[in-house]
């Protein structure tokens, strides 16, 4: 993984390039302060002090120079990363007023998934100092967090499924002396039907499997936070068309996001009591795949009539629901990349979030408007449960119609939620289908700050 660390450096008074950041608003008036060399190259190069924009200037000695670049209005997490970009190697520091938060971006322009490139292009070292020293491990923390999902997710299957994801969670409790248990085989069949029956048909090698991480001192509050860790979805039995299984190795980014975050809450040492649980399975067409028709059995006790093979996610999720609840938490967060119908509703960038809990939804809701990473509530609408009726069991897995696929989806995953624990669950994509600045086209994390966010406001350090 890049090296953030090395990155992002306490401003000790050490020689560096000058960036100053100009806002369009006000770049007349600063223009007029200077002398005609400089606005003859502001002029020369077309600079306007657009965001993004980048104009070098010339310093006194030779090989001196400077730059200036364009403010946004409303000064987001990314604004330094196409500038970042722009720029070679060096040390740099920001003069006048950093863009909030603005060190993530220059942290991730650095960040490249080239592990299968056999000359990947070098990055080059832009070194930024920081006169908020406090801010800099916080900074790093995240830009590593989100640099976690991407990999996790830009992985190809063959070489990340379930046993490998399992690999990746005990990096992570490793790391911040956590515990982990792996529940798989014999277990697993008796105790998580659901997850067993949409992993079944994988290989042995590729069996399914929950994996579940404790942290934290047990008098705090409990909180629990589930990711769909479908490693890859060929649709099952249902089979998708080639076009859909195309991107279906992201179908473990819920779990990535879950992971991540996990990571994130014990580095900063939150006081709660930390309960990550990954249900992580290959869904997979062979000989004993579990079919449309059939009835499954639940932890919760509850049978599910199969509709559609291709509603695996909310299968897993509802026995790790399920198991989550049993330890009454405080909170449940769950982040699945679940349905096309949250993409078609609202496309690559905005996660849709549901929640039984109109607080929790408002305190997610600021928070990911506080640090730019936008969610959009959409509602548990009740009367939509009547599409998830079976006339053979307790509740059908695929919705009828058509229709609200992420409302059913989300009102069938509120079943296996104990009543009255506050619950979010985010149906995220995990994926950016366009390069942006300091955003490369491939996994991402879309969620994940603004559920951290809500967390560290919710359960404060002392």
């Amino acid at each position: 993984m890049t090296d953030f660390a090395s990155l992002l450096l306490p401003d000790r008074g050490e020689p560096a390039n000058s960036l100053t950041p100009v806002a369009a608003d006000g770049f007349e008036g600063w223009l007029k302060q200077h002398a005609t060399q400089v606005r003859t190259l502001a002029n020369a190069a077309q600079f306007s002090a657009k965001p993004g924009e980048l104009l070098i200037l010339p310093g006194r000695r030779d090989g001196e120079w400077s730059a200036i670049f364009g403010a946004a209005a409303t000064p987001g997490p990314w604004d330094l990363a196409a500038i970042a970009q722009k720029l070679p190697a060096g040390s740099y520091r920001i003069e006048g007023d950093a863009p909030p938060d603005g060190t993530l971006g220059w942290l991730l322009a650095h960040h490249r998934f080239d592990r299968y490139l056999a000359k990947p292009d070098p990055v080059p070292a832009r070194i930024l100092l920081s006169r908020n020293a406090a801010a800099i491990g916080p900074a790093v923390a995240m830009a590593e967090a989100v640099a976690l999902v991407r990999d996790l997710v830009d992985t190809p299957a063959a070489d990340l499924g379930p046993a490998e994801l399992a690999v990746a969670a005990e990096a992570v409790a490793k790391a911040h002396g956590a515990a982990i248990r792996v529940t798989k085989g014999d277990a697993l069949d008796r105790d998580y039907p659901m997850i067993a029956a949409v992993g079944r048909a994988a290989v042995r090698e590729r069996a399914p499997r929950l994996i579940e991480l404790e942290w934290g001192d047990p008098k705090h509050p409990r909180i629990a936070i589930v990711g769909k860790g479908v490693c890859f979805d060929s649709g099952g039995l249902d089979l998708k068309p080639s076009s859909a299984m195309l991107l279906m190795k992201k179908d473990m980014g819920g779990a990535a996001h879950a992971l991540a975050l996990a990571g994130l809450v014990m580095g900063a040492r939150l006081p709660v009591r930390l309960h990550l649980l990954i249900p992580a399975v290959e869904n997979a067409v062979a000989g004993d795949a579990f079919r449309p028709g059939d009835i499954l059995r639940s932890r919760k006790g509850l049978s599910v009539e199969i509709g559609n093979t291709d509603a695996e996610g909310r299968l897993v999720l509802g026995d790790a629901l399920t198991r989550a609840g049993e330890e009454k938490p405080e909170l449940i967060i769950d982040f699945a990349t679940l349905t096309g119908a949250a993409r078609v509703a609202l496309g690559p960038d905005l996660p849709a979030l549901f929640a039984n809990d109109d607080a929790l939804a408002a305190e997610l809701t600021a928070a990911a408007q506080a640090v730019s990473d936008p969610l959009w509530r959409l509602p548990l609408w009740p009367d939509y449960g009547d599409m998830l009726k079976s006339t053979v069991a307790d509740i059908n897995n695929a919705g009828e119609g058509g229709m609200a696929g992420a409302v059913t989806a989300a009102l069938f995953l509120q079943r296996f939620v104990p009543e009255g624990t506050p619950w979010a669950h985010l149906d995220t994509f995990a994926w950016r289908p366009s390069a942006k600045p300091g955003r490369p086209k491939g996994g991402d994390a879309l969620g994940l700050r603004a559920a951290f966010a809500m967390l560290s406001r919710k359960f404060v350090t002392a």
